[in-house]
């Protein structure tokens, strides 16, 4: 079983959400998994997912707001 970290940025001022889910993906440890939330889609994360070997997958959720399922590629750890 996956362990998630949840990130919740929802209706924080930036740059805040991104100052907290760079804080998880340093203490993303093997197994684990980050699910952000988020109010807008985060587009400057996604370079800097791919850089560190991760995959993300993003979904609408409730009120306009954003999930992003942050994981390592199949295959390996991060890096």
């Amino acid at each position: 079983m996956t362990r998630e970290i949840v990130v919740d940025g929802r209706w924080l001022e930036p740059p805040e959400p991104m100052e907290k889910v760079l804080a998880a993906l340093e203490r993303l440890a093997p197994g684990e998994r980050i699910r952000f939330l988020l109010h807008r889609e985060p587009f400057p994360l996604y370079p800097i997912l791919t850089e560190m070997g991760l995959r993300h997958r993003v979904r609408p959720i409730a009120e306009g707001c954003f999930e992003i399922l942050i994981e390592p590629r199949r295959g390996g750890p991060p890096g």
